[in-house]
């Protein structure tokens, strides 16, 4: 089981890495985008500060994620990006669903495996 999960989080690491390296360098191309998801990439870009933090987010928390020592850490970086995946591919995007909920399994995973180490922040 220690090697099934230590695989799952360094893919997981090396996804949310090459998805913040993406918002820098755009070296992805573009799915086809419907005219709702054109207005709201619009309005994300307007706010000039946003795509560089959660790119950064996703770097740091994927570095953090692929390493067993702050792992528990980057699951609660990494926690309100994958939220933001499963709600952006709930509304605009069913389809992407299956790929966004196990993403989200395995950081919920990580972090009620990692519980131990938050308990001293809810006492």
């Amino acid at each position: 089981m220690k090697i099934i999960k230590t695989i799952l989080c360094v893919l997981f690491g090396l996804m949310f890495i090459n998805a913040g390296l993406d918002k820098f360098f755009h070296y992805m191309p573009m799915p086809e985008t419907t005219p709702e998801q054109l207005k709201l990439y619009e309005a994300i870009t307007t706010l000039v500060w946003l795509l560089p933090l959660v790119a950064t987010i996703e770097l740091l928390g994927g570095l953090l994620f692929i390493f067993p020592k702050t792992r528990a850490l980057g699951a609660i970086v990494i926690l309100p990006v994958t939220v933001g995946i499963i709600l952006h591919n709930a509304v605009f995007m069913p389809s992407g669903l299956s790929i966004a909920g196990v993403l989200f399994l395995i950081n919920i995973w990580m972090i009620a495996d990692n519980w131990d180490k938050y308990k001293p922040m809810f006492t």
